[in-house]
């Protein structure tokens, strides 16, 4: 099966190159596939064109949704291989949508770019509610699982799923990452922390926002719960580079 894949503009699958902007990789120079499709559907998403489709009912704070045609495209494993080592970065970064759901066919692409680009270190940004193909799984070195809160809007039964939380505590690849908008965000972190034994050292906290001044008023209050709990603060250097736009 090829892998479903978001677009750049219609036809132009969303493979590039960039820094990452989050998490513990945050600065480094990365290539992106950015896959389509999604089990949640968080009211904030900044990538709603992955999965709020013509259609969708599900809530989206925009209200907008996105024709499936302009905004999918499917490639095969070899094609997506080649156009990420051609890119010629270090590290790759596996995003979504949630990339988790399409795991065979992405180990059957990196078994592909292992043999194009050896070297290329892989991590994996997901929601962490699916359980990744083992094969996959063994060609991953960092998985930033961002679990989502309440305020998502997701049912917690869907989007919190005690057992995958258990595993990715006793994952040491797994570093969490969770979306804050408002301080009562940060005490569910804690909670989510203590129940599943979650180590304050892989917990990054990071401000809900898709514009530099949203960012930066919510970062204030943010890093001092950050040095009050010892947890690490994520910034979202994507945005304050390149503001809130596709391919970067």
């Amino acid at each position: 099966m090829p892998l479903t894949l978001a677009t750049t503009t219609p036809g132009e699958p969303e493979i590039f190159a960039s820094l990452q902007g989050e998490g513990p990789s945050a600065g480094k120079p990365v290539a992106f596939i950015r896959l389509s499709r999604c089990n949640l559907a968080c009211q904030w998403c900044d990538t709603a064109y992955t999965w709020h489709f013509t259609g969708d009912n599900r809530p989206h704070r925009s209200g907008a949704t996105y024709d499936r045609a302009a905004n999918q495209v499917t490639l095969t494993e070899q094609d997506a291989a080649e156009r990420i080592a051609a890119l010629g970065k270090p590290r790759l970064v596996i995003t979504g949508g949630e990339p988790l759901l399409q795991g065979a066919a992405l180990a059957r692409m990196l078994e592909t770019l292992a043999e194009l680009a050896p070297e290329m270190t892989v991590e994996v940004e997901t929601n962490g509610t699916v359980a990744p193909h083992p094969a996959f799984d063994a060609r991953i070195a960092q998985y930033n699982v961002s679990p989502k809160l309440a305020h998502s809007g997701n049912p917690a039964d869907l989007a919190l799923p005690p057992d995958r939380l258990a595993h990715w505590a006793a994952e040491p690849r797994a570093m969490f990452k969770f979306v804050i908008a408002q301080p009562a965000d940060v005490e569910e972190v804690l909670v989510l922390a203590e129940l599943h034994a979650i180590p304050a050292a892989r917990i990054w906290l990071m401000a809900e926002g898709t514009d530099p001044q949203t960012l930066a008023s919510r970062e204030g209050w943010l890093a001092d719960m950050c040095l009050q709990h010892n947890l690490t603060l994520s910034k979202r250097l994507h945005i304050e580079l390149y503001g809130d736009t596709r391919g970067t």
